[in-house]
């Protein structure tokens, strides 16, 4: 008997807990509990109760220890750290949250995208024909998923396998991305090793695939102006890009056609060398009168003769040359007379630009005089230390209070005007006329002795209030009579009954927008968004700019670079030594 009572006293208590160990295996092996695992582990719980209830003194003897009360709560703070955990895990299994540290938000979809996949009206599927996926891209359909809910969907397919699905959108390699929404499809491209899925190419994939309207955009040619083909000095690149957004590009030739055609979103001037004839710039004041949009870009040392046109809106191009010294762009290789531009107005066109760059190689700044019913905006701000050089061919280059215009210049400006629900904005401009001579002083005012240098842009404006003089006072004041002059107009402005606004933008330069340096810093999204906003189309998805890690490179003089170099390797280390010396012969 004491013997039973010895091994219960030293032994019983495994008994219990290796019951239940057996119960829960049985359990787990079995796949039931019933009735042997259920059984063994009752069994185990009740002989550990009993054990515990027979060996009460002993069992308040060791709960009474203080090293038990310690380890007790050492264990249920463990045990409640572990059950928090748990908690958290759960709700962020359940309730999914994610926060994007990274200061460009690498891992976040613009602002453009998830307004536009989270208001998807119809379903949109990606199907990316590879056979593994890419965990990149992946990551990126995933989060369009999450922001477009059930209407955006993704699948890999693989082709040989799924021979059928694959036949279907005429797959004929590994690695083609589709689009489908409704019954429409479309090739959106190829991803492999070198090439990956982009924001940029979905976002403007899904814009083009859920849209029904295209925008033509006419480029007036017969000027000189920029080729639409590949060429030296062309913009085939721009034009590539317009297409993929869904725009319908076409050619203009004014001197065949007398007036600007009924289906013209937008009219783009790149870059003319010669003039245009009066007629034509007739054909485009009447297109902008009705609502219509122009985009102009003009070089220096060029006058296509757009000078009354612009004065209609308030700007003058000023044909000297923008020097920029502040010395950033030659870090980056670039020259004096290729202005970088990191300051952009507050406007949609760069609203998104903020800390990036772009630059214009040989501009011309742009002066803008207030016109009433005209609101304007800068878009491109040059920085303190340019200034518009009257003779560049005068090396070096100096800036000469008595010629030259001081900065920060503007290289470009957007414009717009309400125009009135009959199409005939005619009284408002005619106060504009009035304001004319007033804009004929303004530019006088900076320097006082600018009057040589002036002279050559005054005498074209005189022009302007003459040629100004005979459409706008016919159409506002002589109510009754002039009638007959206006009523052409809307014939020939069959176009833009609808518009409410006119819109112009202007850029003293065009080869920002050339071949080759397109692709370049903000340069194209400069000219993409541009033509978004010039064709109204506002709720329209605006380029995308790739997702890049802060250049933190510190920008610095010749001079501060030699200074910092004779610091670091030179005086300071100078300096701890000569200290060291000093205190090891304190000490000696």
């Amino acid at each position: 008997m004491k013997q039973l009572k010895n091994f219960w006293k030293n032994g019983g208590f495994w008994i219990g807990p290796f019951l239940i160990v057996m119960g829960l295996t049985a359990a787990f092996v079995s796949g039931s509990w019933l009735p042997v695992p259920a059984a063994l582990a009752i069994a185990g719980i009740v002989i550990l109760g009993l054990w515990l209830l027979s060996q009460a003194r002993l069992v308040l003897g060791f709960l009474g220890k203080r090293s038990t009360q310690a380890g007790t709560n050492a264990v249920a703070a463990t045990l409640s750290v572990l059950v928090i955990l748990g908690i958290i895990n759960f709700l962020a299994n359940r309730y999914l949250a994610r926060v994007d540290l990274t200061e460009n938000q690498l891992f976040s979809l613009a602002p453009q995208t998830q307004q536009l996949v989270s208001n998807l009206e119809q379903p949109v599927k990606v199907s990316i024909f590879d056979r593994v996926p890419n965990p990149s891209d992946q990551l990126l359909l995933q989060n369009y998923q999450r922001s477009g809910g059930s209407k955006f969907s993704y699948e890999y397919v693989d082709p040989q396998l799924q021979p059928a699905i694959a036949q279907e959108y005429g797959v004929t390699r590994f690695g083609e991305v589709h689009l489908k929404s409704n019954e429409r499809q479309q090739f959106l491209g190829n991803v492999d090793s070198q090439s990956r899925l982009t924001e940029v190419k979905l976002t403007n994939g899904i814009a083009q695939i859920i849209s029904d309207e295209k925008t033509k955009v006419y480029f007036l040619q017969g000027h000189g102006e920029r080729s639409l083909k590949p060429a030296d000095g062309g913009i085939y690149q721009a034009v590539k890009s317009l297409e993929n957004r869904n725009f319908i590009i076409e050619s203009l030739n004014l001197a065949e056609q007398p007036d600007v055609p009924a289906d013209a979103g937008v009219i783009v001037i790149a870059g003319p060398k010669r003039a245009l004839f009066e007629g034509e710039v007739k054909a485009l004041r009447q297109y902008l009168q009705l609502g219509g949009s122009v985009l102009v870009m003009v070089d220096p040392s060029t006058d296509p003769k757009l000078t009354a046109l612009l004065q209609d809106w308030g700007v003058t191009l000023d044909n000297r040359l923008v020097i920029d010294a502040s010395g950033q762009g030659q870090l980056v290789g670039l020259g004096p007379a290729e202005p970088l531009i990191t300051n952009y107005g507050n406007h949609p066109i760069t609203k998104d630009f903020s800390g990036g760059y772009s630059f214009y190689r040989g501009a011309r700044s742009i002066e803008t005089n207030e016109v009433a019913g005209i609101e304007e905006t800068p878009l491109l701000i040059t920085n303190e230390r340019s200034w518009a050089e009257s003779n560049p061919k005068n090396q070096p280059l100096k800036f000469n209070t008595e010629t030259d215009r001081q900065g920060p210049l503007t290289l470009g400006v957007a414009l717009s005007r309400k125009i009135a629900q009959d199409g005939l904005p005619a009284a408002k401009p005619s106060p504009a006329v009035t304001d004319k001579p007033k804009a004929e002083a303004s530019p006088s005012p900076t320097p006082t002795e600018s009057p040589a240098t002036e002279a050559s842009p005054s005498p074209t404006p005189t022009e302007s209030p003459a040629t100004e003089a005979s459409p706008s006072p016919t159409a506002s004041p002589a109510t009754p009579t002039p009638t007959p002059t206006p009523t052409p107009t809307p014939a020939a402005g069959k176009p833009a009954q609808t518009n409410t606004e006119a819109r112009m933008v202007v850029f003293g330069n065009s080869e920002f927008a050339t071949d080759g340096v397109f692709e370049q810093q903000l340069n194209g999204d400069v000219f993409l968004n541009s033509i978004s906003w010039l064709s109204k189309q506002d709720a329209q998805t605006l380029s995308i700019r790739p997702k890049e890690t802060t250049n933190r490179r510190i920008a610095m003089t010749a001079e501060q670079a030699s200074l910092l170099d004779w610091l670091s390797r030179r005086i300071l280390p100078a300096v701890g030594l000569l200290s060291a010396g000093a205190l090891w012969w304190s000490r000696r």
